[in-house]
């Protein structure tokens, strides 16, 4: 949304302000299919010549995930953290073993369950069970666990950044695109310099479209993208170091109130619950 209204921010302003000083939307108007064809056209071949086909469709995806609120919400990590301390409490009383159901078949499974949204997200889940299981199976410590986890997210990181890399790159190559626009028309403006002063100075205007018009998407529109899209891949990395800080405080010892307490101060101030709305919370549950 936010985005949108950023979009519509950049193009009342500078066409605008274009209009309001006398300019000719016209000539602009008139070049606009041409130039658009030009640099996009080229864009879009060095963005599939740049990238492999998995980052492609990561840039895809995470383009679509730009136009939509965040899901990483206070209620959502509430109820991850309610459903980390379900599990450690289960352990606590039961022991260990008690967990190794649910951890083994958690789509089947009654906690899982009772958490839908962060129950049916896979890489939650996956990255949840994967150090239960290692946490069942007691053949490695909290230091040999904590490397694994900082392995996995250091590596989720940089995946989800390559889609950030590459509309960078995209950003970054947009301005030089729209000059070779720009030189294609005064190529062809040149060869009609026998043309009476007033077509060339429309045909030169139209040319100078094409840097105008690299720079404008270049900077009010690629660049912002993967600003956002960026901000979007740090979310969901915190999400996994809080489920990591909870987990590593319950093996050092830490009963369930005290370890999700950990997980909880890892959060963006932004979305972090309060100590006393995550123990209602809990305690509701």
């Amino acid at each position: 949304m936010f985005v949108l209204i950023g979009w519509g921010v950049i193009l009342v302003c500078v066409f605008g302000v274009y209009i309001f000083h006398g300019g000719n939307i016209m000539v602009i108007l008139k070049a606009l299919p041409f130039e658009l064809i030009t640099i996009g056209g080229a864009t879009v071949g060095a963005f599939l010549a740049n990238n492999q086909m998995k980052v492609v469709k990561a840039t895809m995806k995470g383009l679509g995930a730009c136009f939509k609120p965040s899901k990483y919400t206070k209620a959502r990590y509430m109820e991850l953290l309610a459903l980390l301390y379900d599990i450690l409490q289960k352990a606590r009383k039961e022991g260990l073993m008690a967990i190794e159901k649910d951890v083994e078949e958690p789509h089947d499974s009654a906690l899982f369950k009772k958490y839908p949204t962060v129950g049916s997200d896979h890489h939650v889940v996956e990255f949840v069970t994967d150090y239960l299981r290692m946490m069942v199976s007691g053949n490695l410590n909290a230091h040999e666990i904590e490397s694994l986890m900082d392995s996995e997210i250091e590596t989720h990181h940089h995946e989800e950044h390559a889609a950030v890399a590459a509309l960078q790159r995209v950003a970054g190559g947009l301005p030089a695109f729209g000059i070779v626009a720009a030189v294609l028309g005064v190529v062809n403006t040149m060869g009609s310099v026998g043309q009476p002063p007033a077509v060339l100075g429309g045909m030169i205007g139209s040319a100078l479209v094409g840097t105008f018009l690299g720079i404008l998407l270049a900077y009010a529109f690629a660049e912002p993208l993967a600003g956002v899209l960026e901000q979007k891949v740090e979310e969901a990395g915190k999400e996994l170091q809080c489920i990591k800080t909870t987990l590593l405080a319950s093996m050092q010892g830490y009963n369930p109130s005290t370890a999700i307490e950990f997980g909880r101060k890892v959060l963006f101030s932004t979305e972090r619950p309060s100590f006393t709305e995550l123990e209602a919370h809990v305690k509701r549950k």
